[in-house]
């Protein structure tokens, strides 16, 4: 019989009843230190207090009026991300691939806009992960995402990361954009070549095609600059962020060129909860707080700390570790036995890390976890592997 809850995930056998900075409590009071950070989405912890309070005040004041009238909060929030970014307009929705599904549609109605309507393919790279919509499931590609939900929408096409010839044969008369992760996340916290990235804005520019970057995961100061793609200078034309700009509280954002966004006029795109008062004014104080260079410049040396302790670790334990890679507080680990048995052992040793891609736990803490915690973080998962030595 199935549950009540529909059966598409596959949960671990924990439910927490409070968090508190980069801690959980679950409901037997057991505490684990979370480097997940649900997924990296709380970028400022569990229970920020400013966020908390920024939260109440807001919610006996107004959650929700629509985007029929004028939203403050939104206007705000917006001025903010244009101020920091390339960018000169923002949408907001609700969520990653609510704003990857608002870049695909931008980057279509341009075309159609400019009198191009033909030009609707868009090239993304293997090992990509977009979302769970059947478009950006489309945009991806990979059979674990789309097997059994078939047909796939048509006009995307994938590549191997960093094969710029691959990109290069892929382009034709009807290709609109190329797709890309500054860092992919899901594939295995793969970080792109800062060249690459240049490579795809040259060749952009060449064939007048528009760069979509996908900052799900890897933005809002993850990898120690406000946005990933700053590393490498290459600026998109639309972008998507999602994830960590609310802190925990549901809330994402499509940002553009007014070139970029020259057709999303009245009427071309909506929704209904997407930058609500409530998701805004919380972006807002996540805003105040992580775009500021003293902030980045501390995720930057926490991130050194963490990667030397990692390296250490994986040292310490050729048989159950390869490696570490990633940028920022968006590290990997790379593993010789099931990822899961790492996460697995994580669980018993009271330390939550996240499976990815390519045999990788993903570790994306607080990016203000403090230098205590992270020599705690690594002392259980060197507590977690000892453990998987021992069944060896």
């Amino acid at each position: 019989m199935i549950t009540a809850v529909m059966p598409t995930y596959a949960r671990a056998p924990l439910s927490f009843v409070k968090g508190e900075g980069s801690w959980l409590l679950d409901d037997q009071g057991r505490r684990y230190l979370d480097i997940g950070g649900g997924i990296a989405v709380n970028a400022l912890g569990h229970a920020h207090p400013e966020l908390v309070k920024t939260l109440k005040t807001q919610a006996e004041n107004l959650w929700h009026t629509s985007n029929l009238y004028q939203i403050p909060n939104q206007q705000e929030l917006a001025d903010k991300l244009v101020a920091n970014t390339f960018a000169d307009t923002v949408f907001f929705t609700n969520s990653g691939t609510e704003a990857m599904e608002a870049a695909v549609k931008m980057a279509r109605k341009y075309f159609s806009h400019i009198g191009q309507p033909e030009r609707y393919k868009m090239i993304a790279f293997t090992d990509s992960f977009h979302g769970r919509t059947l478009g950006m499931i489309s945009a991806a590609g990979a059979p674990k995402l789309t097997n059994g939900f078939g047909p796939m929408l048509p006009g995307f096409s994938q590549v191997p990361l960093h094969d710029l010839d691959a990109v290069k044969a892929a382009i034709d008369d009807e290709t609109a954009a190329i797709i890309i992760e500054p860092v992919q996340g899901e594939g295995g916290i793969l970080p792109v070549e800062d060249s690459f990235m240049r490579d795809l804005r040259t060749l952009c520019d060449e064939n007048g095609l528009l760069l979509i970057m996908d900052e799900i995961q890897c933005g809002i100061g993850r990898t120690g600059k406000l946005f990933a793609h700053e590393w490498s200078g290459a600026l998109p034309d639309i972008m998507a962020v999602a994830k960590g700009i609310g802190g925990g509280f549901p809330l994402g954002a499509c940002l553009a060129t007014e070139k970029a966004a020259a057709g999303m006029t009245a009427g071309s795109h909506g929704t209904t909860y997407g930058g609500n008062p409530m998701a805004c004014a919380v972006g807002r104080k996540v805003m105040d707080i992580i775009a500021k260079d003293d902030f980045l410049a501390g995720v930057s040396e926490k991130s050194g700390l963490f990667r030397q302790a990692l390296e250490g670790l994986v040292a310490s334990h050729p048989d159950v570790f390869e490696l570490v890679r990633g940028a920022g507080l968006m590290l990997g680990i790379k593993c010789k036995v099931p990822n899961m048995n790492v996460v697995n052992a994580g669980y018993d040793a009271g330390v939550l890390t996240v499976p990815g891609g390519d045999n990788v736990i993903r570790l994306l803490p607080p990016l203000n976890i403090s230098n205590d915690d992270i020599k705690e973080a690594v002392a259980r998962l060197d507590q977690a592997a000892t453990a998987i030595e021992a069944k060896q």
